[in-house]
């Protein structure tokens, strides 16, 4: 379909697909990896202000004590809410880690396509020794 245009043969049409489903899928990696730690993030805030009960074998959470209205959480089967807390905060520290470590290497994938096809100057310069050939030694 992209390759139809100019007639090229069919390994550069595969080629060119190729390369462009490779940046296409990493730049969606890396969006789907910096809203995953957006995510992530603000649970964790959410967490920090959580005032959490135990209360019939459960551990109910709420973002604001006075507020009536407010949203509750409630953890079933949890007996110890400190250590239900401090578990979620770690998994969802680990899974902020993760996701921006998965973050840079889509990013680092796209930047690799992006410099490999825009980002190549030919400037002609060439480099020749500092030593002068055979033929035009000097004689001292």
């Amino acid at each position: 379909m992209l390759c139809i245009s100019y007639q090229p043969d069919e390994k550069t049409c595969v080629q060119f697909t190729v390369k462009l489903m490779y940046f296409l899928l990493s730049a969606l990696g890396l969006v789907a990896c910096v809203l995953a730690v957006a995510f992530a993030a603000h649970h964790y805030l959410q967490m920090t202000k959580f005032t959490c009960d135990t209360i019939l074998a459960s551990c109910q959470c709420k973002l604001d004590t006075a507020d009536p209205l407010g949203r509750t959480f409630v953890y079933q089967d949890a007996a110890d809410c400190g250590s239900l807390t401090s578990m979620l905060n770690l998994y969802l520290l680990l899974q902020m880690v993760l996701n921006l470590i998965a973050a840079l290497v889509c990013l680092s994938a796209c930047f690799v396509m992006w410099k490999h096809r825009y980002q190549v100057f030919y400037v002609g310069a060439r480099f020749y020794p500092l030593t002068a050939t055979e033929g035009q030694q000097q004689k001292v």
